[in-house]
C-alpha cells in the first residue's frame, strides 16, 4: 500500500493498524504500548534513544509520569544493569547549530504513540541509533525492553491507577466542560526542566556535487554537550472543549471510522433544538503532493454560534467518554490529523456549483443538554 504505518493511526486505513487497534488496543487494552524504530539519525554515541508521547491534548498526568519518573528510571537502569547508554529521543532544532537544543518528535496525533496517549494509556517511542552496528542496536533495544518492562512491573499499581484516573477525568470533563477546558489546535515546543546530555561526534559539512543539501561527514572528534530539550508542546491557539458533536450526514465512512476507533457514537431518537457552534469554512488548502495516499487538507475559518434543529436520526458523539480526547481529535475541523484533514468530509465542504464553501457537517455542543438517543453498534 506504500504507507507509513506510523502515520496511519487516525485514518486507520492499513490492515495492520486496523488489526492492532481492534485486536490489541480494544481487546486487550494494554496500559503501556511501545513502538520500536531505527532512527534516521545523526552522529552521536548513545545506541538507544526513546521518549514519552508528547501529544498535548492527552492526559497531562500520564505525560508527566512518563517524562519525570519512567524515562529517568529506565535510563538509569539501562546504564547500571546493562551498561547501555540511552537518552531522550529528539532531533536537533538546527543541524548546523546544536546549541539551540533538541526537540521531541511532535504533537501530531497520527503517530502511533501519540494516538495511544489520546486513548489514556502510556506510550513510549524507541528509536535505535542507525549508525551503530546491528548487534549493538539489537542488544540496546533488548536492554530497553527489559528495563521498561521491569519498571512497569514494579510500578504496576501506580500505572493502573493513572490510566483509571485518566478515564474517569475524561468522562467527567466531557460531561461538564468548563470555560477552562480547551482543545489545542496549534502548538509551540517548550523546553522541559531536565536538559539533554549527549555525546556528539563533530561533523564537517561537505557540499554535494551539483548542489543540493550538503553532506554531514563524521569526524573522529567527540564532545559532550548539555542542551535544552524541547519535550513538551503548549497550545498557541485553542478552542473550548465541547460536550459533544452533532454529525448531520449519515456517512458510513465517517461513522464507521469513529466506531473502528472504539469511539462511542449515538443516534437521536427524538428531534432536538440546541445551541451549537458551527465551523464556517473560509479557506482550504491541500498539500503540494499526496501524503499517505491523501491530499491533506489545512483549513481556516470562523466559529459561529447558532440555534439549530437536529432531527431524529442525527448522529451524536459525546466527549464524556474515556475516548473523549480522541473523538475531539477526529472531529474538530482544525484538528491536525482529524478526519477533515484526511479528506473524509471533502464531498460536503468542497464547492461544485457554488463559489461558497459547503457546510462542515459537524456541530459543537458546548453545554450539555438532555438528549433522547440510542447507541450505534
Amino acid at each position: 500500500m506504500n504507507q507509513d504505518l506510523n502515520r496511519d493511526a487516525m485514518k486507520l486505513e492499513s490492515p495492520e493498524l486496523q488489526a492492532v487497534v481492534r485486536n490489541v488496543l480494544q481487546r486487550w487494552d494494554p496500559a503501556l504500548a511501545m513502538d520500536l524504530h531505527t532512527t534516521n539519525g545523526f552522529y552521536h554515541e548513545e545506541p538507544v534513544t526513546f521518549a514519552w508521547a508528547p501529544v498535548p491534548n492527552a492526559d497531562p498526568a500520564i505525560r508527566a509520569f512518563l517524562r519525570d519518573k519512567f524515562q529517568v528510571a529506565v535510563e538509569e537502569r539501562m546504564l547500571k544493569v546493562h551498561n547501555v547508554r540511552a537518552i531522550m529521543y529528539g532531533e536537533p532544532r538546527n543541524f548546523w547549530e546544536f546549541e539551540k537544543g533538541f526537540e521531541s518528535y511532535g504533537s501530531v496525533p497520527h503517530f502511533f504513540t501519540n494516538y495511544v496517549s489520546l486513548r489514556n494509556r502510556l506510550a513510549i517511542l524507541n528509536e535505535n541509533y542507525n549508525h551503530a552496528d546491528f548487534k549493538t542496536r539489537v542488544l540496546g533495544c533488548r536492554a530497553l525492553l527489559e528495563s521498561v518492562l521491569t519498571y512497569a512491573r514494579d510500578n504496576k499499581d501506580t500505572i493502573l491507577a493513572l490510566v483509571a484516573e485518566a478515564d474517569r477525568k475524561a468522562v467527567e470533563r466531557g460531561a461538564r466542560p468548563s470555560d477552562q477546558d480547551v482543545f489545542g489546535l496549534t502548538f509551540e515546543a517548550k523546553p522541559i526542566k531536565r536538559p539533554l546530555t549527549i555525546e556528539i561526534w563533530e561533523t564537517e559539512i561537505v557540499p554535494r556535487p551539483g548542489g543540493g543539501y550538503p553532506e554531514m561527514k563524521k569526524t573522529d572528534r567527540k564532545k559532550t554537550m548539555v542542551l535544552p530539550f524541547y519535550g513538551e508542546y503548549e497550545p498557541t491557539r485553542s478552542v473550548r472543549f465541547p460536550a459533544g458533536y452533532f454529525i448531520t450526514v449519515p456517512d458510513e465512512a465517517v461513522i464507521g471510522k469513529l466506531r473502528q476507533h472504539g469511539v462511542a457514537v449515538e443516534r437521536l431518537t427524538s428531534p432536538v433544538s440546541a445551541e451549537v457552534e458551527s465551523f464556517v469554512l473560509k479557506e482550504l488548502k491541500t498539500g503540494a503532493r499526496p501524503f499517505q495516499g491523501h491530499w491533506m487538507n489545512t483549513v481556516k475559518g470562523e466559529y459561529a454560534k447558532l440555534k439549530k434543529d437536529f432531527p431524529a436520526g442525527t448522529y451524536f458523539v459525546a466527549t464524556g467518554q474515556p475516548l473523549g480526547a480522541l473523538a475531539a481529535s477526529l472531529l474538530e475541523a482544525e484538528s491536525i490529523g482529524g478526519l477533515l484533514t484526511w479528506n473524509y468530509f471533502d464531498k460536503y465542504i468542497s464547492p461544485q456549483w457554488s463559489r461558497e464553501w459547503g457546510e462542515y457537517p459537524v456541530f459543537r455542543l458546548l453545554e450539555p443538554v438532555v438528549l433522547a438517543k440510542e447507541s450505534v453498534r
